[in-house]
């Protein structure tokens, strides 16, 4: 990294420990807080906010980073991720035995569980979890509805649930049942598989798999978006449309901490929605925010810079790596972008260098010049990717292929974006600017909602528009199952999810399916990396950077980790009295 982004970083490290006095309005709820065992405090609201609103927090439909987070505070599957290391380890589940033939799973459910209190319930009290409703909820996953994204965990993997899928279209009921899901008893659910598959219990933690209640779904129907019923820490209380959400400490919740504390320790979370980054830090400077991610680096280190006094510190700078990537998606399929070499002139055309460095001041992982895994992923080698480092020549020797002298001679072309703060605003003219300035190419940018740019990438209403994606597992698999083909839909009319480059390969579908079928991680791995090798090779996305998280944490709010999925887990985090 050159000068700036390298004093940056350099500067940003110095002050990793520097933090800064105020007074906030946790120093008057302090008084508030009660004492628990081991030294943990029972009390206060903490106070987090996101820049972009939720899509929809009804499990099936949850495809966007903002939604998951809440989530996972208020629904649990079988099994969740541990929130420093991001293994999966048992939630729901009390146990589980996996025969011989690595195909049959038979998991016993803790007793005693019970749902959030709700007015789905007969007088508002929730009832216990039972194997009938893993089963319930498993069975929504195969089954055709336009609110079912998440069939892809069981396709092709769980005995039986291809044929009721396929047997479900149209609103049909099945009459037969998933010959893979058999409740054995009301504690224990018994899951078969079509082929061993080391990453399962992985799948079952994902939010596709989370797990509510029948009464809900027939109650609450469409209404799922936001009346939230699962068996979390956290209930869902107030949802101010756009702008707050409000969650409640679950009295009922089932676990405990290694000190027998009752959890959760907090009475709540405050969720808001500011979509400016400058306001969300005065708000954190105000006391309105216990912590804040992703902020502007310049403002990061000039807050720092100004407040060196560590001995009456309260708030913390943290940085960790992210499974994030940042990219551009072209769609494949119709329009200026069906031409391979075209999509190649627009990677060869862009400095991801220059965009980390003057854009972003350093705040990002490295500039995307491999493929779409990040480097965050532990034992997979991207370095073995071929991408697309910034090529002048290159990009108009592309661009000539397609039949274009210059870029001049295109057709206008709009960059569709949600804006999160400044950030992808400021990058989108990078790469409009230089789109412009290497190749003559003129980019409209239009601006909307992630809830409204994700329906058109869904519905493939575009030709080039921004996209992340936030791994909501950590594998290699999670990044590169966006592009398997065998589930784009032949017609516009119906939706494409994961895949909105509507992106099809054959060579790329057999070795993705490869390594899901490999006996082991390091077979799965080379296939993945030969799979990854031919959707750089096809271009149809442009990579522009991993990302990194930076995060201001009040160093009284204890035990809230921090991790490279950015994975909520509220249940130990606690208010210290003193810092």
């Amino acid at each position: 990294m050159q000068a700036r982004g390298i004093n940056t970083r350099i500067l940003i490290g110095a002050f990793c420990a520097l933090l800064w006095s105020c007074k906030t309005n946790s120093d008057t709820e302090s008084a508030s807080l009660k004492e628990a065992k081991g030294g943990k405090m029972y009390g206060g609201i903490l106070k987090v906010n996101q820049t972009e609103y939720i899509r929809s927090l009804y499990p099936l439909e949850i495809v966007d980073v903002y939604s998951y987070r809440v989530a996972t505070l208020v629904y649990e599957g079988l099994f969740k991720f541990n929130p420093n290391d991001l293994t999966p380890e048992p939630a729901l589940a009390e146990s589980v035995d996996i025969d011989e033939t690595k195909t049959i799973y038979t998991i016993k459910l803790r007793q005693g569980v019970k749902f959030h209190d709700a007015d789905c319930f007969p007088e508002g009290k929730g009832r216990e979890v039972t194997a009938e409703d893993v089963k319930y909820c498993f069975t929504r996953i195969c089954t055709q509805d336009k609110k079912n994204q998440g069939f892809t965990i069981f396709e092709g993997l769980l005995k039986g649930a291809d044929e009721y899928y396929q047997a479900s279209a149209e609103g049909k009921k099945p009459a037969k049942e998933i010959e893979g899901i058999q409740v054995v008893d009301k504690y224990t659910i018994r899951l078969t598989l079509t082929r061993p598959y080391t990453l399962f219990t992985t799948n079952l933690a994902r939010p596709f798999a989370f797990i509510y209640p029948k009464e809900a779904v027939e109650k609450y129907k469409d209404e799922m978006r936001i009346k939230a019923v699962g068996t979390g820490a956290f209930m869902v209380s107030k949802v101010d449309e756009g702008a707050l959400i409000i969650l409640k400490k679950n009295p009922n919740y089932y676990r405990k901490d290694e000190h027998g504390n009752q959890l959760p320790f907090l009475d709540g979370v405050r969720i808001s929605f500011i979509k400016e980054k400058k306001t969300e830090l005065l708000e954190f400077e105000k006391g309105g925010l216990d912590m804040v991610s992703r902020l502007p680096t310049e403002e990061i280190i000039e807050i720092l810079s100004k407040n060196k006094d560590t001995a009456n510190r309260k708030f913390e700078l943290e940085r960790v790596p992210e499974m994030t990537t940042q990219y551009m998606v072209f769609m494949t399929q119709k329009g200026l972008f069906k031409d391979v070499n075209l999509r190649k002139a627009f990677s060869f055309a862009i400095n991801r260098q220059e965009i980390l460095e003057a854009v972003l001041n350093g705040e990002g992982e490295a500039p995307g010049e491999k493929g779409v895994v990040p480097p965050a992923l532990k034992n997979y080698d991207i370095e073995k990717i071929r991408g697309y480092e910034f090529n002048v020549d290159s990009a108009l020797f592309y661009l000539k292929k397609a039949g274009y002298a210059d870029g001049s001679k295109l057709p206008a072309i709009t960059l569709h974006i949600s804006p999160e703060g400044d950030r992808h605003i400021n990058v989108a003219q990078a790469v409009a600017r230089q789109l412009k300035d290497n190749l003559g190419v003129e980019i409209t940018i239009q601006q909307q909602t992630l809830a409204q740019l994700v329906e058109r990438g869904l519905k493939g209403e575009f030709e080039f528009m921004r996209m992340a994606y936030y791994a909501d597992y950590p594998s290699p698999e999670n990044f590169l199952w966006l592009f398997w083909g065998k589930k784009v839909p032949n017609s516009f009319e119906e939706k494409s999810y994961p895949n909105m480059p509507r992106f099809r390969n054959v060579k790329y579908d057999e070795y993705y399916e490869k390594g899901l079928q490999a006996n082991s991680m390091e077979e799965a791995y080379e296939y993945f990396r030969q799979a990854e090798q031919i959707l750089m090779n096809e271009a149809p996305i442009l990579v522009l950077w991993y990302d990194e998280i930076y995060r201001l944490r009040k160093l009284n709010l204890k035990d809230c980790p921090i991790n490279a999925m950015q994975y909520w887990d509220f249940s130990k985090t606690y208010f210290s009295k003193t810092k």
